[in-house]
């Protein structure tokens, strides 16, 4: 079994609410609302029953920490913190990331809610 590759470097672009990852064969950037909303943390995955996140929009990633070899954790700015992103998460991320935002879209427009946030 081969394990996923790790990005050789990860840019944090605050003016542009993303992060890059630069691998050896690509270069992908991911939104911090997408990543904010398929967190894997257990407020969105919900222990097996996912919790579907909205009002995310214009949401910013405060910072970007090392866990161990196998991932980071992101802090973003409505104090979210608790999901590690894992090597093998970020990539499928990258390499999926249209067709996971279609569904997230796709979920909100079916439960009737929005990605603006609610103030």
């Amino acid at each position: 079994m081969t394990s996923a590759p790790v990005p050789r470097q990860i840019k944090l672009r605050q003016a542009s609410a993303c992060l890059e990852l630069h691998y050896d064969d690509q270069v992908t950037e991911l939104d911090a609302e997408f990543l904010r909303v398929h967190s894997p943390s257990a407020e969105v995955t919900g222990h097996g029953k996912p919790v579907l996140q909205f009002g995310k929009q214009g949401i910013t990633i405060k910072a970007v920490e090392a866990v161990g070899n196998y991932g980071i954790k992101l802090v973003f700015s409505d104090s979210h913190d608790t999901g590690i992103f894992t090597w093998p998460l970020l990539r499928k991320f990258s390499e999926e990331r249209d067709a996971l935002w279609q569904a997230y879209l796709d979920k909100l427009d079916r439960a009737g809610l929005s990605r603006e946030p609610e103030y």
